[in-house]
């Protein structure tokens, strides 16, 4: 939950209020003919620069990075003092054409770490109650439920070659941040099957696919439904967003030679 996140609320209000017109939207491209089979041989190229052939092995497609979206739903701004209450996660795997689609859903409701801050006007926005004996009963520890989300999304990782897993998220370092502070005090670097720093914001791609940078705009355009009144729940804000990340992905043109050069840079050098 950040400022923006709150600028999100905000927009979903906007948008019920809105008009019914057609949203803006780019003009879609064929996923068929929007990336690169880095095989061994030469991949056949359209005279846009495209590739003919699909990527279909998510291993060459993110520099052996797995997508892997995250949100959480936190108790304040700062990630080192505030608790985590909520956290979700989704992979994000290739189909047998090399369509991006969503894996099965990750998540946990946490409990207030020892000494954990809670801001009122941050409870008020996402609307959970800690002290809410339902949201008590399934509420687990931060180190278990971490650790048995780490161990799942690496089970995925492995299945699909990678090295890492990269974070996909919209205002995306917000959401590393936390995760990262919950690595630190539960001394579960080891778990860790993301990169420490870099990301993927669908925030930068809604705004290059799109011209928005509000998530329940963004969905809008992309034809995605977005319900207002469930959104502020990690796992529904997750989906969302890993709804529109393979939308994006599947429907926008990659530059295919540049890809396949770096894959042979990055092979000679053996640069990670």
């Amino acid at each position: 939950m950040t400022h923006s996140k709150v600028i999100d609320s905000i927009a979903t209000e906007d948008l019920k209020n809105s008009d019914n017109g057609e949203p803006r939207v780019c003009a879609n491209t064929s996923s068929n003919e929007n990336n690169l089979d880095v095989a061994n041989e030469q991949p056949t190229i359209n005279s846009n620069g495209f590739a003919k052939e699909p990527v279909t092995k998510m291993v060459e497609r993110f520099r052996k990075f797995l997508p892997v979206v995250v949100d959480v739903e936190t108790a304040g701004f700062d990630a080192k003092t505030d608790a985590l209450l909520e956290l979700a996660c989704i992979p994000i795997i290739m189909d047998e054409q090399g369509k991006f689609i969503l894996g099965e859903a990750l998540n946990a409701h946490l409990m207030p770490f020892e000494g954990a801050n809670l801001e009122q006007r941050a409870l008020d926005f996402t609307g959970i109650d800690p002290n809410n004996p339902l949201r008590k009963a399934i509420a687990e520890e931060e180190k278990p439920a971490i650790r048995r989300i780490f161990k799942e999304l690496n089970a995925v990782r492995k299945d699909n070659n990678c090295v890492k897993c990269i974070l996909v998220g919209h205002n995306a370092h917000f959401d590393l941040s936390f995760l990262n502070a919950a690595i630190e005090r539960t001394n579960s670097k080891n778990h860790n099957p993301f990169h420490q720093f870099s990301v993927l914001d669908t925030v930068t791609l809604s705004a290059l696919a799109f011209g928005q940078t509000v998530l329940a705009r963004a969905c809008k355009a992309a034809g995605i439904d977005f319900s207002g009144a469930e959104a502020h729940s990690a796992l529904y804000d997750t989906q969302k967003t890993a709804e529109l990340f393979c939308h994006i992905l599947n429907s926008y043109p990659m530059l295919t030679v540049a890809l396949l050069e770096d894959n042979i840079t990055i092979d000679q050098s053996g640069v990670e």
